[in-house]
């Protein structure tokens, strides 16, 4: 069964920079668009910005210009590339990916645990 791997999480000082990797393993038939998502203590669930399988991103205005996504096809993994990051990026960031497991199955939706990233003044 496919999984998602998320590494890369840390401590890092306001205005420094951070990436994050996700790697999904296991026997994906395809993997669709790939997304961050991020969650903050007693906030919700929020998108950070997703790519598709063809390179197109899309960002939340929030990390517009700071924050680059990026994906390996050939090696089904997936970046997020942080820059310039503030207190209030601290959060749990997770990988998303919606993919197929076997040829026959509807794609679906794949989280990883998640890693956790804090912002210190």
């Amino acid at each position: 069964q496919g999984q998602l791997v998320e590494s890369g999480g840390g401590l890092v000082q306001a205005g420094g920079s951070l990436r994050l990797s996700c790697a999904a393993s296991g026997r994906f038939f395809s993997i669709g668009i790939m997304s961050w998502y991020r969650q903050a203590p007693g906030k919700q669930r929020e998108l950070v910005g997703s790519i598709t399988r063809d390179g197109t991103t899309n960002y939340a205005d929030s990390v517009k210009g700071r924050f680059t996504i990026s994906r390996d096809n050939a090696k089904n993994t997936a970046s997020l590339q942080m820059s310039n990051l503030k207190l209030e990026d601290t959060a749990v960031y997770y990988c998303n990916a919606v993919a197929a497991i076997r040829i026959i199955d509807r794609p679906e939706s794949y989280w990883g645990q998640g890693t956790q990233v804090t912002v210190s003044a």
